[in-house]
């Protein structure tokens, strides 16, 4: 590789590589007696601690589409796209206070499972056919694209191809071990990516101290950034008017002001920390206060999270604007491995161990996910009925070899496109067409009993096409603002609706056609879930945890409001 990194660069690399894949084997020796339990592979045998599950969850959820297409947002956008993250926090309070009991009281081991129970066989193949795509070609492809792109970048040569094999197969070492071997080795990639991630941004905050004649201060720096760039410490895009500029537009199209907050990204973080195979299998195998305690834990954790992930890309704009940084590399999602190029040498292997960490944990979770899927929902059902613990573990294996397999085939030539749109902006938007319908129908299926198997599987049909037809047709259709929605000039010589919008407008479109929907069906559906006052009650430790979480929130708003 090149003189971009250092042999301390490598040594902190390689030791990082040793002690999670020493701590992974070590793990998987102890549950070796479980070897072919298929409760222990899938669900970790329900003995993951709340720090395992809060750790995991977030090494999990920050991948590389935080780090890089985050930060680019950041260069982008600036603080705004925070909201994310402290939105996320309040998501998973809601989750972690109404949802997890539901499915814990209800043993519900996969999001397939849920749909089954609750609706009918359909509606869960469907679904459970449907998230195996998305978890393969839209959340692996990214994952391993965005992240080979950022290392290949800091490595100074042409090894993408060789990088992107190589994080396939770190995350096949970890995933083949089962969800307690994921869990437990994401304590350590958490650990790692926060470290690295605060080094990396107190490195960054210094370097723009030191060029603007502060000195190495990183309190310093910060006052420059919110000195030099005022409006990107702003959480409020403002609306623009028949004068703004093509980069002003662009900025709202990407997070419409208010109205995100009314609409999409509350569907966005509540289909994902919620219905979301992927991210509540580490609790679903837990008693209800440890999950509890493990949720609320990955929440005040993704409070820091835009200091590690969006404040480097604020950073570089600064620095880009001043003319101390060279012309970015793959545009705004250059913006992180830009900034890592100010790092000293040691503390670059320690951000790109960092930066693995994320994308490796991401890929392990997300394979284990589509494993557990794959051979519960769809093998167990529909193929091979009677398969033992022994076969469903060695089929859970094999669809985990078979999805990287897959993700590393269409990633290999950026088949989908990725680089063309912008890591994070391209999960978003894409996850996004699926996300109204898909709350929809877990929403009202947990909480009106009115809700039936028809108006399930027409609701989440009919919110993807409603998302197609704000996304891609309505706007050529109302190239001006009307009732309900604004389309705006994209700079490509047609009008978009932004894409927050289009989540909210599906959304409200497709419950009210699963309600009307639902009211043509008893009052009361046989499959409804049974609920009681005493399952969503918490604990006083639980509360003090949630107003700590709100108040630190709070407190963020006030300052950036």
């Amino acid at each position: 590789m090149s003189s971009s990194l250092e042999f301390a660069d490598y040594a902190v690399f390689i030791v990082y590589f040793l002690v999670v894949s020493i701590y992974g084997y070590i793990i998987y020796r102890k549950r070796e007696k479980n070897e072919h339990d298929a409760k222990a592979y899938f669900l970790a045998e329900g003995t993951l601690t709340w720090w395992a599950i809060g750790a995991s969850l977030i090494a999990s959820n920050i991948s590389a589409e935080q780090f890089i297409g985050m930060s680019g947002e950041g260069f982008f956008l600036g603080i705004a796209v925070a909201a994310y993250e402290w939105v996320a926090a309040i998501a998973l309070i809601i989750i972690a206070i109404w949802f997890i009991p539901v499915y814990l009281k209800n043993k519900i081991y996969t999001m397939p499972q849920f749909l089954k129970t609750r609706y009918n066989e359909t509606t869960a193949l469907i679904m459970a056919v449907f998230w195996l795509f998305l978890y393969v070609f839209v959340n692996l492809t990214s994952i391993l694209y965005l992240g080979a792109v950022a290392i290949n970048g800091l490595a100074g040569g042409d090894f993408l191809h060789v990088i992107m094999l190589g994080l396939a197969v770190f995350a096949l070492i970890i995933s083949l071990g089962g969800m307690k071997v994921v869990a437990y080795t994401d304590v350590i990639q958490v650990a790692v990516l926060i470290i690295g991630g605060l080094v990396t941004s107190y490195i960054a905050l210094t370097t723009v101290g030191e060029y603007f004649g502060v000195g190495q201060d990183a309190i310093a720096g910060f006052n420059i950034l919110m000195e030099k760039a005022p409006e990107h410490f702003k959480m409020i895009i403002p609306r623009p008017t028949a004068t703004s500029t093509q980069l002003e537009i662009d900025k709202y199209l990407t997070f419409p002001g208010m109205l995100s907050y009314l609409a999409g990204i509350w569907i966005i973080n509540l289909n994902y920390w919620g219905c979301n195979q992927y991210i509540t299998q580490r609790a679903l195998g837990a008693d209800l206060q440890t999950a509890r305690t493990g949720i609320l834990f990955a929440g005040l954790l993704k409070l820091l999270m835009p200091v590690i992930v969006m404040l480097p890309g604020i950073a570089a704009y600064v620095l880009y604007q001043g003319g101390h940084l060279p012309q970015l590399v793959g545009g705004k999602d250059g913006a992180y491995s830009a900034m890592l190029t100010f790092l000293p040498t040691g503390l670059k292997g320690l951000s790109v161990a960092a930066l693995t960490a994320a994308i490796v944990a991401s890929l392990a979770g997300k394979v284990n996910s589509i494993s557990t899927i794959y051979t519960l929902d769809v093998h167990k059902k529909y193929i091979q009925k009677n398969a033992s613990d022994r076969a469903q573990v060695n089929i859970g294996r094999y669809a985990v070899f078979a999805s990287m397999v897959l993700a590393v085939l269409f990633t290999w030539n950026d088949v989908l496109g990725i680089g063309g749109v912008g890591g994070f902006t391209y999960i978003q938007k894409y996850t996004g067409f699926i996300s109204p319908g898909v709350f929809a129908m877990f929403f009202l299926g947990m909480f009106w009993k009115r809700t039936t198997g028809t108006a399930a599987i027409v609701g989440v049909i009919a919110g993807f096409l409603l998302s197609v037809l704000f996304n891609e047709y309505a706007p050529a259709m109302f190239g001006n603002e009307t009732l309900l929605y604004t389309a705006w000039p994209n700079g490509k010589g047609g009008f978009e609706i932004p894409f927050h919008i289009c989540m909210g407008l599906s959304f409200a479109f497709t419950m009210l056609l699963m309600i009307g929907i639902s009211f043509a069906g008893p009052k009361v559906n046989p499959k409804a879930f049974e609920l009681d006052t005493e399952m969503f009650k918490v604990k006083p430790q639980t509360t003090v945890l949630i107003i700590i979480t709100l108040l630190i929130i709070a407190a963020l708003y006030v300052k950036f409001w």
